[in-house]
């Protein structure tokens, strides 16, 4: 009988030793202080020259506050010359006819932003949850405003219990709003006109919008049973970057 051949043992994998892995990190730690001490080199550098020339210091400084003043004069300015466009908005009802669905929320946003609601704002689109444009009247009343445009306007298909089902159950509930408004370039179904009846629901149909578009009374004028002031004057005005710019239609 032939011998055995004894498998030759396999070596295990080498490993780093501690004495090599102490030897890497104490190459990292040099170049670590290494990088510390250039920084505070260069931090040392830059002191000494504001030291020695104060005054660039000083001339930036007033450039910083001039170019600040400017641009607030500027957003105040432009804030200004916005509110008293908004003020002379006027839609015709057929201009309204004409428009895409959101175009038509833009609409109705920058009439809220005419009567005086500065933070006005479009929302309408997906997970909008019903609401299409949020306000805040110079009374502290918050809107929130579905709209439901048609194309044929009151030769259309009337809004029904459908959509005032969905805003009846977010108005309140999850937009926290004080005053919901569906509003429609068309007409309500009777269902429909019963519904929001029974529950709160403030309704603009064709007539209203005209009245409110193509005039200078605030909507809270032209609804019933509007809920009452929670302030008892106009709000103050926001700073020029917080308000809407109105977007005139053609």
């Amino acid at each position: 009988m032939s011998a055995r051949r004894r498998t030759p043992a396999r070596r295990s994998p080498s490993r780093r030793t501690p004495s090599r892995r102490g030897k890497q990190q104490g190459q990292s730690l040099a170049v670590l202080a290494v990088g510390v001490l250039f920084a505070l080199w260069v931090v040392g550098r830059l002191l000494d020259w504001v030291a020695a020339n104060r005054w660039v210091v000083v001339l930036v400084l007033l450039l910083a506050v001039a170019g600040g003043v400017l641009w607030f004069r500027y957003r105040a300015d432009r804030l200004r010359r916005e509110q008293e466009w908004a003020r002379t908005l006027r839609y015709a009802v057929e201009q309204l006819d004409r428009l895409h669905h959101r175009a038509f929320e833009h609409a109705v946003r920058d009439l809220m932003f005419r009567d005086g609601c500065t933070d006005a704002v479009q929302v309408g689109g997906a997970g909008d949850h019903g609401a299409d444009v949020k306000a805040t009247d110079p009374y502290g009343r918050r809107w929130v405003i579905q709209c439901k445009h048609r194309k044929a306007g009151s030769a259309g298909a009337p809004v029904g219990t459908p959509d005032l089902h969905v805003l009846n159950g977010t108005g309140r509930p999850v937009h926290h709003g004080d005053v919901v408004v569906l509003i429609t370039n068309g007409r309500f179904s009777r269902p429909a006109l019963e519904f929001a009846r029974s529950q709160r629901l403030h309704l603009v149909d064709r007539a209203t919008l005209s009245a409110w578009a193509g005039g200078g009374r605030p909507l809270w004028e032209l609804l019933r049973a509007v809920p009452p002031p929670r302030s008892p004057g106009p709000s103050p005005s926001p700073s020029p970057s917080s308000s809407p710019r109105p977007t005139p239609l053609t």
